[in-house]
């Protein structure tokens, strides 16, 4: 692979480089010194279970290591005695020492259904905190000021509103940086919110004198709302380690819109079949159900194996398949030309519904759609319609059930 695919590869899916032309450098020095980059990625064991979410800063850790570099997992069992201030409005409950290490025990067998163990580095940052004497930590704490510790967003608004900051907070951004001058970072991966930490350990690495590590950020995933953040808090989470149908169903549960977000940030398949699948769902040559299941299943499988993602599928369909098509269902051709209809979301099914003499009325229709009672199926099993708006494949038969009586096939023609 040359460089710029490589640059290409690294950067799907991210919001933040810091700096992209420091990174290039980085990567044709490797290729020159036959040396891979070593690339951190760091999380604090502070819950036991680990979701989607967390797995899109894994996913890229994985296309570094895929592309030859050293993956380096590091778990913050030192760091997880502080707590990371990111986003606080209060100081976080400091966990005990065997609470993070209970935790970290499940990281380390959790990451590895994404990660290749036999390329990965998993260390803990105790290995040298707890080696540092007072003096080694007045060194580091020498090379930041607190005004610049003050320019953060979530330290700026708790000093200006009165609400309490510990002392050992703003411990936190110099340990985690100090975390990649022990291991000699060339890349550190985190979350979009974890920007200014990542930047503190660049400049820590300057005082330390190493060359600052690029910085590469990734966006916060929506959780199945598709509006608030991953969060077990918010009940919008996959976690990996739950059972292959309950991963296959809240996926399948997701909006067309999410779920294309989700393939860009989560899935093994290329940019060129991304983009190949984007279009394909954009003219209706797939059905978005279609590639709803694809995705579902490589995350089954990914998180547990291919024969269970398998069965999670067909007992998905089979509790969803709303009964068969009667043989005498009456097949009807519709012009294209006479249908209300959108470029981007196709057709609009309450007036297809009332053309069909399945509704009395558009109102219906929407009500119907609205209500859960209308079902479509393409050459496959029902499914629910959630949408007003279905993209279509010219001459290509769809059937319509609305309630449990009435069907009809419906081909549309230019």
């Amino acid at each position: 692979m040359d460089l710029e695919r490589e640059m290409e590869v690294i950067r799907r899916g991210a919001v933040e480089l810091v700096t992209p032309e420091e990174l290039k450098k980085k990567l044709a020095r490797a290729r020159a010194e036959g040396r891979p980059l070593r690339i951190k990625l760091g999380m604090d064991p502070t819950a036991p279970d680990l979701h989607l979410g967390h797995t899109v800063v894994l996913q890229k850790l994985k296309q570094f290591q895929e592309l030859g570099h050293t993956a380096i997992f590091l778990v913050g069992d030192f760091t997880g005695m502080i707590g990371d201030p990111t986003g606080r409005i209060e100081t976080r409950p400091i966990l005990t020492r065997e609470q993070l290490m209970e935790n970290a025990e499940t990281y380390k067998r959790q990451v590895f259904k994404i990660l290749d163990p036999e390329k990965t580095e998993i260390r803990f940052n105790s290995e040298w905190m707890e080696a540092m004497n007072a003096a080694d930590m007045i060194r580091l704490c020498a090379q930041y000021t607190v005004a610049r510790l003050l320019e953060r967003d979530d330290f700026k608004n708790r000093y200006q509103n009165g609400i309490p900051i510990s002392v050992h907070e703003f411990l936190y951004p110099f340990v985690q940086g100090y975390d990649s001058v022990a291991l000699r970072a060339d890349v550190e991966l985190g979350g979009s919110d974890q920007i200014f930490n990542l930047l503190v350990g660049r400049e820590i690495q300057k005082g330390y004198g190493q060359e600052p590590q690029a910085v590469l950020t990734v966006p916060l995933l929506e959780g199945t709302d598709g509006v608030n953040k991953m969060s077990k808090s918010y009940g919008n989470y996959v976690g990996i380690d739950e059972p292959p149908d309950v991963i296959f169903g809240k996926l399948m549960a997701i909006s067309d819109t999410l779920m294309l977000r989700y393939y860009e940030l989560l899935s093994d398949i290329s940019l060129e079949e991304l983009q190949t699948l984007k279009e394909d769902i954009a003219k209706g040559a797939i059905h978005p159900m279609d590639a709803k299941m694809r995705f579902a299943r490589e995350m089954a499988a990914r998180f547990h194996n291919a024969g269970a993602a398998r069965a999670a599928a067909e007992d998905w369909k089979k509790v969803h398949r709303q009964g068969e098509i009667p043989a005498n269902t009456e097949s009807v051709t519709l012009s294209l030309a006479q249908q209300v209809m959108n470029l981007v979301d196709g057709v609009w099914l309450p007036g297809i519904l009332k053309n069909l003499d399945l509704v009395s009325s558009t109102s219906e229709g929407k009500r119907t759609i609205g209500q859960g009672g209308v079902y479509i199926a393409d050459g496959g099993d029902f499914v629910k319609v959630t949408k007003e708006h279905l993209p279509i494949v010219k001459n290509r038969p769809y059937t319509f059930k609305v309630g449990k009586k009435k069907f009809k096939t419906v081909v549309f023609e230019d």
